[in-house]
């Protein structure tokens, strides 16, 4: 048992920060919008992390870390506000480009400055922790009050308000809901735990740069929520922790031997071709995704019926 969490120690702390950050892009789905900001907000929490604990701090802790979430989580949610009043008024495909344009200006910054470190970004990030499976100590309990959280969210006004507008948001708002409110509200949700992954993060992999945060990512994070599935956060969840898996996965089934040289690299390097088709293949066969609510439903009748 020792010799697993060894050896795949920093894959299972991978796919639980995979689940949060499909988490962070399902709040903005829940409320109808298709944003793509996550990694530019998990990029600035990173940044923040790694700043403070390289030339503010010096070192690090639990209790510093604890501090760097919290202060990552606030710096990202009044960014957030800040881009989510204007940016949230475009809908559709037009949110998503202007969503894009946030995370590339970022990344652009990020090169760009001497405080990250320009495109060398920063290393030698101090460690709370010596085993990479202890940052589960942070990370578990993070997933688990998030789940919580979402699972009495989509149960309450504010839940039930995100989910009007998503169905049919003239329909919300004639029924009295403020869909500028909720939705600013739900990007800014978002955008909190994004940064807060982002401060884990940059201690848990001990450097940090601009490539933490690209276009790329965004269809990464996509991916684990469209086939997962984006009607209900359990599917974010699970699609966050297959998704991260599946790199590792196919790279294994590279280094098996016995394929050809070609197959082998495009089982190495096609991660992005692979999700692409995944997310094709996926929103016309499984067009809610793998988890959907009616899964429950059809459990309950079930029950019922014995």
């Amino acid at each position: 048992m020792t010799e697993f969490f060894t050896t795949y120690g920093p894959l299972l702390v991978s796919m639980v920060l995979g689940s949060l950050l499909g988490l962070s892009l399902y709040l903005p789905l829940m409320a109808g919008q298709l944003s793509l900001a996550s990694p530019g907000f998990y990029a600035l929490g990173g940044y923040i992390a790694a700043i403070l604990s390289t030339k503010v701090f010096n070192s690090t802790s639990i209790p510093l870390l604890l501090l760097e979430m919290l202060i990552a989580g606030i710096v990202s949610g009044l960014l957030g506000i800040a881009i989510g009043i204007p940016a949230l008024r475009l809908r559709g495909i037009y949110l998503a480009i202007a969503t894009i344009a946030f995370v590339e200006v970022l990344r652009v910054l990020a090169l760009n400055l001497d405080i990250t470190g320009g495109a060398v970004g920063i290393f030698g990030i101090p460690q709370p922790f010596t085993a990479p499976i202890e940052y589960l100590w942070i990370a578990l309990p993070l997933l688990i009050i998030s789940m919580v959280l979402f699972y009495r969210l989509e149960r309450i006004r504010v839940g039930r308000a995100f989910i009007a507008i998503r169905e049919d948001e003239l329909a919300a708002s004639a029924m009295g809901i403020d869909s500028t409110y909720y939705k600013v509200l739900a990007f800014t949700l978002g955008a909190i735990l994004a940064g807060v992954v982002g401060a884990i993060s940059a201690h848990f992999l001990n450097t940090w740069n601009a490539r933490q945060g690209t276009f790329d990512a965004s269809i990464v994070y996509l991916t684990f929520v469209l086939i997962g599935g984006s009607r209900t956060f359990l599917g974010s969840v699970v699609g966050g922790m297959a998704f991260t898996a599946l790199p590792e996965v196919l790279r294994s089934l590279a280094d098996t031997g016995g394929l050809p040289t070609w197959l082998s690299q495009f089982l190495r390097d096609g991660r992005l071709i692979i999700f692409g088709l995944l997310i094709v293949v996926g929103t016309i066969f499984f067009p809610q995704g793998l988890i959907t609510p009616d899964i429950f439903k059809k459990r309950k009748r079930r029950d019922r019926q014995v």
